[in-house]
C-alpha cells in the first residue's frame, strides 16, 4: 500500500507529467500498455512511462515523464498532443479516457472527440437533472 499511496509523491522531483487517469477492459491491459507506450515514446523519445493503479478494475494511472536531463517546460507543452494519443489507445480498447477522478476541467471538451453525440447528450441531461443551477463544479462537464 506504501508503493501505492507514495507513488505520485515519487514522481514529482521528475518535474512534471502528462498525467491519465483511464480505463480499459482488464483482458486488454496489457495490450494497452505496450501498444500506448510505443506510440509515445515514438512520439517523444526518451520519455519515461509509469503505469499502476486499480488493474483489478481495469483503472489506470497511466503517467509520462521527462526523460532524464530534459527540459521540462518544453516536455509539458507537449502534454496534450501527447494525451490525445494515449486516449486514442484507451478508445481503440474501448476504454473511458476518465475513470475514478471524472472528466474535470481539462478532459470536459476532449471527451467530444471520444463519445457520440447520444452519450454527449445523456451527459448533460444527467447533469441537468441533478444540478440544474449549475453550484457544484460549475465550469465542469458541458
Amino acid at each position: 500500500w506504501r508503493l501505492r499511496e507514495e507513488h505520485s509523491a515519487g514522481l514529482k522531483p521528475e518535474g512534471g507529467g502528462w498525467k491519465h487517469d483511464v480505463s480499459v477492459p482488464i483482458s486488454r491491459i496489457a495490450d494497452f500498455i505496450d501498444e500506448a507506450t510505443t506510440a509515445v515514446e515514438a512520439f517523444h523519445p526518451g520519455c519515461r512511462v509509469s503505469c499502476f493503479g486499480h488493474v483489478g478494475d481495469g483503472n489506470l494511472h497511466y503517467d509520462i515523464i521527462p526523460g532524464v536531463g530534459e527540459d521540462i517546460p518544453a516536455f509539458i507543452a507537449r502534454w496534450k498532443e501527447g494525451s490525445q494519443i494515449v486516449h486514442d489507445v484507451v478508445a481503440k480498447y474501448n476504454g473511458s479516457i476518465s475513470a475514478e477522478h471524472g472528466l474535470g476541467r481539462l478532459k470536459t471538451e476532449e471527451v467530444k472527440r471520444y463519445k457520440s453525440p447520444l452519450e454527449i447528450q445523456t451527459m448533460a441531461a444527467i447533469r441537468k437533472a441533478i444540478d440544474p443551477q449549475r453550484i457544484m463544479n460549475p465550469a465542469v462537464l458541458f
